[in-house]
C-alpha cells in the first residue's frame, strides 16, 4: 500500500485509505460504464446522425449511439484507430476534417498496435486509454501531492477529480493522456534528463498541439544561475546548443507529421478558426454566457458546472502568479497555459461542459503543485478552495450511463423462461427519452405521453407488484391507464416526487401495455437540447411473487 512507503506509516495511515477509496471509487464508476457485447463505447459517445458515415468495421460492431444527437469529438479518433489508413475513402467519409483530426494522431495509432491490427479491439481499447491513463497519471501526481499527507491529499484531489480530467475521462477524449504526458515530461526534466523529456514531448505534440507550449520546461533554469562563473564561454555555448537541440527534437515530429499529412491529405478544413481569439475576448465572452444562462435558468446544473468551472480557472491563473517558484518547471507550464487561456477562442470556451477546463489541464496540474498549502495561511487555502470548486460537479460529470429503464425481481423461474431464455420485462415505447441514471435513481423523460409495455414470456399469468415515481418541472395531471382499467390518476407538484405503488397486478401471457398520460401539454425544458418534456418515470420495479 502506498502509505508503507511514508517514514511513520501510522501517522499517515488515514489520507492514504482516502486516497485509495476515491481510486476505487473511480474504478467503480468506470465500470459502470462497461456495456455487454458494446464495450466501453459508451464513453466515446458515437452520435446517431453519424451512423451513416461509420466504417462498416464500425457498423458491424454496433457500439453505443446516443440518439438524435451528432456526437462528439473521439468518435472521430475511435474510427481512425480502428482504420489506419488514412487514404481509406471510408475514413474520409467518416471524419468530419480528416487533415484536421489525424493531427492528433498518437492515442489512436497506440489502440491499433496495442490491439495487433484488429478493428474490434483497437477501438475497445482506445475507449479505455483514458482510464488507464487517469490511474497512472494518480500515480505518477504523488511526486509532487503525496497522499499519504492530508495537504498532498488535497491537491491530488484537486487535480484528479476535478472538472477538466474528468470531463476527458468522460468523454474518451485526449486530453487526460495528453496531461500523463506533460507530467512525466516535467519529472524527467526535474531529474535533468532533458533529452527524454525532449522525447515524450515530442510524442505529446503528436496528441495535441498546444501540449508543445511546455518545451519551456526544457531551459534548464536553475543550472545557467547557480553556476555562471563556473562556466567557460565555449562550455556555456555548448549547453546552448544542447537545449536548442532538445527543443528541435520535442516540435520535430509534429512539423514532420504536419508536413506529411498535407502531402497526403491536402489542407485541412478550418474547424479550428474559432479556437483562438483577441486576448480575453473568450474568457469574458464565458462570462457573459454564464451570466445570461443564470438570469434565464438559474442556479441549474448547467449554470452551476459552468460558473465553478470558470471560477476554478480564474483562481488557478491567479495562483500561478501568486506560488513561488518551489518547483519551476511546472512554473514553467502554468504561466505558459495560464497565457494561452486567456487567448482561447469562443470555440472551446462556448457550451457545457465546453473544452477550456480540458485544453488548460497542464495549468490546473501547475497549480495543485505550486499552490503553498504547507504554509499557515489564509490566501493560500482561499486560492486552494476556489482552485478546485470544479470538484464538485466531478460526481455529474462521472455519473453511470442511465441504460437502466426497469428492475425486475422475484424468484428465478418467474423472471426467466428456463426454455427459451425469455425475461419478464418492461419495454419502453418511442414517446420517451434515453434512460438517464444518477448515483441513487434512474429514470426516463416523456415526450408527451408514453406507453410502456409489460412483457410476460411464460404461458400462464404472472402476479407482481409494480412502483414507480413520477416527478414533473411543472404542476399536471397524469393518469396511467390500460385498456380495461385506470391503474392510476392524480396530481404531480413542481419538482416534487410521487410514490406510486401498485399490488397485485396480474401479468397476463404476452404484452400487457400502459398508457402513462398527462393532461397538459410538454413543457419546453431549462436544458442545454431544450427538448420538449412532460414528467419522467423513475426506478421501475416489477417485483413478482406468484401465479394467481
Amino acid at each position: 500500500m502506498v502509505f508503507l512507503l511514508a517514514p511513520d506509516h501510522k501517522r499517515f495511515f488515514a489520507p492514504a485509505v482516502v486516497c485509495l477509496g476515491l481510486c476505487a471509487l473511480v474504478a467503480w464508476a468506470c465500470a459502470q460504464f462497461y456495456l455487454p457485447g458494446k464495450g466501453f463505447t459508451y464513453l466515446i459517445e458515437f452520435g446517431e446522425l453519424q451512423h451513416e458515415r461509420f466504417l462498416p468495421a464500425l457498423k458491424a460492431v454496433h457500439p453505443y449511439e446516443v440518439k438524435d444527437k451528432m456526437g462528439y469529438d473521439a468518435q472521430y479518433y475511435a474510427q481512425m484507430a480502428m482504420e489506419p489508413n488514412l487514404g481509406s475513402p471510408d475514413l474520409r467519409r467518416a471524419v468530419d476534417s480528416l487533415p484536421y483530426r489525424a493531427r492528433r494522431i498518437l492515442l489512436s495509432w497506440i489502440a491499433y498496435a496495442l490491439g495487433g491490427g484488429d478493428p474490434v479491439r483497437a477501438l475497445n481499447i482506445f475507449a479505455f486509454e483514458n482510464i488507464f491513463s487517469w490511474f497512472a497519471l494518480a500515480a505518477l501526481f504523488c511526486r509532487w501531492a503525496p497522499p499519504w499527507k492530508w495537504t498532498g491529499l488535497a491537491r491530488w484531489v484537486g487535480l484528479l477529480l476535478g472538472f477538466g480530467l474528468c470531463c476527458s475521462l468522460r468523454g474518451a477524449l485526449v486530453d487526460g493522456p495528453s496531461l500523463l504526458m506533460i507530467a512525466g515530461a516535467v519529472a524527467l526534466a526535474e531529474e535533468e534528463w532533458w533529452w527524454s523529456a525532449a522525447v515524450v514531448l515530442g510524442l505529446a505534440g503528436l496528441m495535441r498541439e498546444t501540449n508543445l507550449l511546455a518545451v519551456v520546461i526544457l531551459i534548464p533554469k536553475g543550472q545557467w544561475k547557480r553556476r555562471p562563473a563556473a562556466l567557460g564561454t565555449e562550455e556555456k555555448r555548448r549547453d546552448a546548443a544542447s537545449t536548442f537541440g532538445q527543443i528541435a527534437m520535442a516540435v520535430a515530429p509534429l512539423i514532420i507529421w504536419l508536413l506529411v499529412l498535407r502531402h497526403w491529405l491536402g489542407s485541412a478544413e478550418d474547424l479550428g478558426a474559432r479556437n483562438f481569439a483577441a486576448p480575453t475576448a473568450g474568457y469574458f465572452g464565458k462570462w457573459s454566457e454564464i451570466i445570461g444562462h443564470l438570469r434565464t435558468h438559474r442556479f441549474d446544473y448547467v449554470g452551476r458546472g459552468n460558473l465553478l468551472m470558470l471560477v476554478g480557472l480564474t483562481a488557478q491563473m491567479l495562483g500561478i502568479l501568486y506560488a513561488p517558484n518551489e518547483h519551476p518547471q511546472w512554473r514553467s507550464v502554468g504561466a505558459v497555459f495560464a497565457g494561452l487561456g486567456l487567448c482561447l477562442g469562443p470555440a472551446v470556451w462556448e457550451g457545457y461542459p465546453g473544452a477550456a477546463a480540458r485544453v488548460l489541464l497542464p495549468m490546473t496540474a501547475a497549480f495543485f503543485v505550486l499552490v503553498p498549502l504547507e504554509r499557515r495561511r489564509a490566501l493560500p487555502w482561499l486560492l486552494y478552495a476556489l482552485g478546485a470548486m470544479s470538484v464538485v460537479v466531478a460526481p455529474e460529470i462521472l455519473s453511470p450511463p442511465g441504460r437502466e429503464s426497469v428492475e425486475v425481481r422475484g424468484p428465478r423461474e418467474l423472471r426467466i423462461m428456463d426454455r427459451t431464455g425469455q425475461i419478464v420485462d418492461a419495454v419502453f415505447g418511442p414517446e420517451w427519452y434515453d434512460p438517464e441514471k444518477s448515483w441513487l435513481e434512474y429514470w426516463r423523460w416523456c415526450k408527451s405521453s408514453g406507453t410502456v409495455t409489460f412483457v410476460n414470456p411464460h404461458p400462464f399469468p404472472v402476479k407482481a407488484d409494480i412502483s414507480f415515481g413520477l416527478r414533473a418541472s411543472d404542476a399536471r395531471t397524469v393518469a396511467v391507464r390500460a385498456v380495461d382499467r385506470t391503474w392510476w390518476f392524480g396530481r404531480l407538484t413542481p419538482s416534487s416526487m410521487r410514490d406510486v405503488k401498485l399490488t397485485d397486478v396480474t401479468l397476463p401471457p404476452g404484452d400487457t401495455t400502459w398508457k402513462f398520460e398527462s393532461l397538459e401539454p410538454p413543457l419546453r425544458a431549462n436544458a442545454p437540447d431544450a427538448r420538449d418534456s412532460t414528467f419522467s418515470l423513475r426506478d421501475l420495479r416489477i417485483d413478482l411473487h406468484g401465479t394467481p
